[in-house]
This record gives C-alpha cells, structure tokens and sequence, in this order.
C-alpha cells in the first residue's frame, strides 16, 4: 500500500480522506490544512492524523494529495515533488499555464508521477460511451450549476467549463485552430455564464456552456458523427446512443424509418449502453496508485490538465477581447 497525506481538508479534502481510508491501494498517513483550528476540529471529528506542518507530512508519505485552492496548487506541488513524492492535484492543475509547464519539467527532473482530478474522465457513463466516439465532427456541452459561493473565486471556466474541455481534448486528436467565446458576470467579480465555440484543424466544432447561477443543474455532452448522435448525462450517469443503417426491405411496424429527399431510406434504432456505477474521485485515486504501482502513465496527465488549462485561458482572453 502506498503512503498518502492529504493536503487540505475542506468540502473535496474531506471526501478525499474518507475515501483514502476505505482504499486498499492507499494507507492514510494524515492531512494538513493551514488553518490549525479547523484542522483540530476535523482531526476530533473523524480521527484523521493531523500534521503541523507541510514538511512533516510530505516526509511521512509516498504520495500528496493536494485538495487546496487553485491559487497554492503549484507551491504545493514543487514542494512536494522536490521532496521526491508523487502528487495527485485537484483541478484545474494550477492558476497559470507557466505554472503548471513549470510542475510538469519539475515532474520530470525529479522522476515522480502526476495525475490531476479531472474526475468526469472517470465518470461511468463517459467510460460506457467513449470508445464509441469516433471522429464527431459536432460537439455540444452544457454545464449547469446553482450558485454556490465556493468557487467563485475563478471564473466558471476555471470551475466548471474545464471539465467539458478536458473531456472533449481526450477524445478528439486533433489541434485547436481558433476559440470564440463570451462570458457575463452576474453575481461574482469573474464570469458567472460563459460560452465558447472550438474549431479544430480537423473541422469539428464544440460549442460549450457553462453557468453557475443556474436555476437547475445539468452536465450534459452531445456528440454527433457520421454515424451516430452520442449522449452522455455526466449528472444522471445514462448515456443513448442513437445509429442509422440502411433501412430492411419491409420494415416492421415498429421500425423508426427516415426518407430523404433522394428517397434514401435510413432506420434508426437506439441503444442505451450498460453503465456501471462507481465511486468516480474514488476510481481517479486509486488508477493514480495503479500507475506507480506499475510505471505505467497516469489516466490523467500533467500534460493533458495543462491543455486543458491552457484551451481555458484562451477561452478567458476572448472574454476581455
């Protein structure tokens, strides 16, 4: 079992402790959170091993769990990584694009791993669909939330959007060639609704929404492909997908038939790939522990949450155009 500390104890540190101590992957060494009374007050509650100092708890440990605000995730890291430990960071992987470059050269000077949670790769109705996903040449996202004060210290890019982008840059291998994208400020000092348009050198396009003052939540991905129109609910994990084929000579009563303009019959028929239910920040954890325990390369890359940051500052940089 690898050694795990958690830094920070908040509303996901907290979750993310829980979790460590029920995996068979991870012995749970402790936590630090830098405000020491509130850190008592967990340590009290639920019997995690409180730590004084970062120094302390990264010495005592193979891995660092960092779930602290974006804004401290690179000093953590470089700490953390210079100590020789392994790190798994919560999203987005850094404030600044130079920030995260700067972890992932660290990363590798000092031969460790890093995985950064972005969780819905792990969601089960994403994992049901991907394979499926081939070539789409139309992407559409929405991301709905109802406020809530924590996290409105970024913009709901940062918060929310970057889970779409992430998600999308893993399955279309192709490079962004141009982003649109507005954003309005209701309530907070950064964009509160925002959305972007993503061209591809291959032609796709991704057109994204995101809001955090939502009167419903919603996560929802619709692909569209040659094929077929894939549906993936984030939120419900359900996913349908829906396929043509040439349509049967005699087709039955119940058969859904569309004709064209050329008199081309197509049949559509749907399906709803089986989705099995996990525990997702629990799954990102432990295929973290898997890729050390067998050098192999985390699910989730420094490079890839990069990217992803990277795609969302552009985004950002449209708003103040």
């Amino acid at each position: 079992m690898l050694k795990v500390g958690v830094l920070g104890a908040g509303h996901l540190g907290k979750i993310h402790l829980r979790l460590l101590q029920q995996s068979e992957k991870y012995e749970l060494v402790g936590f630090y959170d830098e405000n020491q009374e509130y850190a008592d007050k967990i340590e009290k509650e639920f019997g995690y091993k409180k730590f004084n100092t970062i120094a302390k708890l990264i010495h005592a440990v193979d891995v660092i769990d960092i779930v602290t605000p974006t804004l401290s995730h690179y000093k953590c890291a470089k700490v953390a990584i210079k100590s020789g430990k392994h790190i798994f960071i919560e999203k987005p992987i850094s404030n600044t694009v130079e920030e995260a470059e700067e972890i992932i050269a660290l990363a590798k000077e000092y031969n460790v791993k890093g995985q950064v949670g972005h969780v819905e790769r792990f969601n089960p109705a994403f994992i049901a669909t991907k394979n499926m996903v081939k070539n789409p040449m139309f992407i559409e996202t929405h991301r709905l939330a109802e406020f809530n004060p924590r996290g409105t210290d970024v913009p709901v890019v940062l918060d929310l959007m970057i889970h779409d982008i992430d998600a999308i840059l893993s399955v279309i291998k192709s490079k962004v060639k141009k982003i649109n994208a507005s954003g309005v400020s209701v309530i907070s000092e950064t964009p509160d609704i925002a959305n972007a348009r993503i061209e591809f050198e291959n032609g796709c396009v991704a057109n994204l929404t995101a809001s955090r003052i939502s009167m419903k939540n919603m996560r929802k991905t619709r692909f569209f492909q040659k094929d077929a129109y894939i549906s993936v609910d984030f939120l419900e994990k359900k996913c349908e997908v829906v396929r043509m084929k040439d349509a049967p000579e005699n087709p039955g009563d119940f058969d859904m038939i569309l004709q064209n303009a050329e008199g081309v019959k197509k049949q559509i028929y749907f399906t709803n790939p089986e989705v099995s239910q996990n525990n997702a920040i629990l799954d990102e954890l432990e295929s973290f522990a898997e890729a050390i325990q067998n050098n192999t390369t985390p699910i989730v890359t420094l490079e890839q949450a990069t990217e992803a940051l990277r795609v969302a500052y552009q985004i950002i940089d449209c708003f103040e155009k």
